[in-house]
C-alpha cells in the first residue's frame, strides 16, 4: 500500500569507502576558482546536459529498459554507447534494475523505493554494494549481444571521451564546467525520477505505488516527470 514504510535490508547500507569518487566529484566545481568559467565552457555543459538527457531517456530507459521501439544494431549500439557518456553504468545494469523497480515497485524488493527513506531512492541505492552487479536475468533479450555487454563492462570509455573532448575543445574550464559540472546536474536530474517523482506531483492514476506526475521534473529529464502515467502504462 501506498504510504507503508519499507524496511532496508541489512546488506543495503551504503558502502562509504567504495563510494568516495563519486562524493569527490561533487566538488569539482569548486575548480573554477582556478579554472574560471568561460561562455564557451558553459554552453558545452548545457549542451552536453540536455544531449546526454535524450540517450538517458530515449536509451536506457524507452529503449533498453521498456523495449517502447526498435532499432537496429547499429543504432542500437549508437544508443547504448550515448547513454554510457551520462556515468550511469552500463546499459544492461541501468536496464536490468529499472525493470525489478518496476516489477517490484515500493515492496521490499524494490532496489530505491522512498518508501525506505528519500535520499535512499534518490542515490543511497546506488552506492551500496547489494546492486552493484548487473542483475542479468532481467536483461537477457539485450545481453546476446556482445557488443553490448562489451559497453556494459567497459562503461567508463563513453564518460572518458566525453571528458577528453571537453577539455580539447574548451580547456581545464570546459573540463570542470563542460562535463564534471553538467554531469552531476545530470544525475540529480535523473535522480529526481526515483525519488521526488515519488513524493511529489499529482496522481492522475490509481498504481500501487508512489508513482506520481511533475511538470518541473518532466521538463528537466525530457518527459520522464509524467511517472505516474508511466507506471500506470510503462
Amino acid at each position: 500500500t501506498p504510504g507503508r514504510l519499507v524496511e532496508r535490508a541489512p546488506d543495503e547500507r551504503v558502502n562509504w569507502v567504495k563510494s568516495i569518487p563519486f562524493l569527490a566529484i561533487h566538488l569539482t566545481p569548486l575548480l573554477v576558482v582556478v579554472t574560471g568559467v568561460t561562455l564557451e565552457a558553459v554552453l558545452l555543459g548545457i549542451g552536453l546536459f540536455w544531449v546526454r538527457m535524450f540517450f538517458i531517456t530515449a536509451g536506457y530507459h524507452r529503449y533498453f529498459s521498456h523495449r517502447s521501439y526498435k532499432l537496429a544494431r547499429v543504432p542500437q549500439f549508437l544508443m547504448a554507447f550515448g547513454g554510457t557518456t551520462a556515468a550511469q553504468k552500463g546499459p544492461l545494469w541501468w536496464a536490468g534494475h529499472h525493470r525489478d523497480h518496476h516489477t517490484f515497485s515500493d515492496t521490499d524488493r524494490d532496489v530505491h523505493s522512498p518508501l525506505k527513506g528519500f535520499w535512499w531512492s534518490h542515490v543511497g541505492w546506488i552506492l551500496c554494494d547489494k546492486y552493484g552487479e548487473t542483475p542479468s536475468h532481467r536483461i537477457r533479450d539485450f545481453e546476446r549481444f556482445p557488443e553490448i555487454r562489451f559497453l556494459n563492462r567497459f562503461d567508463f570509455i563513453g564518460p572518458w571521451a566525453v571528458a577528453i573532448g571537453c577539455f580539447l575543445v574548451a580547456g581545464w574550464s570546459g573540463l570542470v564546467i563542460g562535463f564534471f559540472c553538467s554531469t552531476i546536474v545530470l544525475w540529480h536530474a535523473t535522480f529526481t525520477v526515483n525519488s521526488l517523482a515519488h513524493v511529489m506531483g499529482r496522481r492522475r492514476y490509481a498504481t500501487d505505488d508512489t508513482s506520481r506526475n511533475s511538470a518541473l521534473i518532466a521538463f528537466l529529464t525530457l518527459g520522464e516527470g509524467w511517472h505516474n502515467n508511466h507506471h500506470y502504462y510503462q
